[in-house]
């Protein structure tokens, strides 16, 4: 069956499932087949940029995620399709929402194990860099990660901290760090060498590069230091800390519960 035919599409009731309230207005349904043969040709030349890297310098974790969860290579994903590997695996959905979250929002679909994507692609004269995260970023550089199990536990139950202390500024703030430094900028080592496993080193080859180059300092993964650890969202990071494995950064959040709390 060809991807994207009506049989594939989902509707916004069988997306949300019933199961968010602050969230819901913001599911939409994915219009996959209003993507232009220009738009597949985008993302074909994107992915095409970052795998012969990433087949080398991304986590076991990632590279099996892509394939389980069947992206393509040469044509945007189809998130009904992409849900439907995933979720029988970890009960996660690539979930399409009409744009930027609140935070309330955000946590209450992580917490509900549905990842929150974006359906728009940055276009040809935005490829090296877009300001905010477009199918691209949240597909290709976050969700192959959801197909496994551990890093799934951890992101439902950060999800769910971080909804216990929604009214406290501070104590998000401390808690977004985390999020930062594992899920958007994570590094893990695997058999010796660094690998990366956070979105915005999957999805930036010069971010990427650059701390594969030695650009940037990093230092074993403590939570304490994660959580007072600075951080400028718009350049590029000094400091990254690596996990041993995933078991670490689902502790790690349990930790932070009780450390924020």
């Amino acid at each position: 069956m060809a991807s994207g035919s009506a049989t594939e599409v989902a509707t916004t009731s069988d997306l949300s499932g019933g199961r968010l309230t602050v969230a819901a207005p913001y599911v939409i349904a994915q219009d996959w087949n209003a993507y232009t043969p220009e738009q597949h040709a985008v993302w074909q030349e994107l992915v095409g940029r970052r795998m012969p890297q990433l087949r080398e310098h991304a986590c076991d974790e990632y590279l099996e995620g892509f394939e389980l969860i069947g992206l393509q290579e040469d044509r945007l994903p189809n998130l009904a399709v992409v849900s439907a590997r995933l979720s029988p695996r970890t009960g996660w959905s690539s979930t399409p929402v009409s744009g930027f979250l609140p935070a309330d929002a955000f946590f209450e679909m992580l917490a509900a194990r549905m990842f929150p994507t974006t359906t728009w692609l940055r276009a040809r004269e935005s490829m090296d860099y877009t300001p905010e995260p477009d199918i691209f970023h949240d597909v290709f550089g976050h969700v192959p990660m959801h197909a496994d199990p551990v890093f799934a536990d951890f992101l439902e139950h950060y999800g769910k901290v971080c909804a216990s202390v929604i009214d406290r500024p501070e104590a998000l703030e401390r808690l977004g760090r985390l999020f930062w430094f594992t899920v958007e900028f994570g590094v893990i080592r695997q058999r010796g060498e660094i690998k990366v496993y956070g979105s915005g080193l999957i999805s930036s080859h010069g971010e990427c590069t650059r701390v594969l180059a030695g650009g940037c300092e990093i230092k074993d993964f403590n939570l304490e230091a994660v959580l007072n650890q600075e951080m400028q969202t718009s350049e590029m990071q000094p400091v990254l800390y690596a996990v041993e494995s995933f078991e670490e950064i689902y502790e790690a959040a349990q930790a932070a519960e009780s450390m924020v709390g």
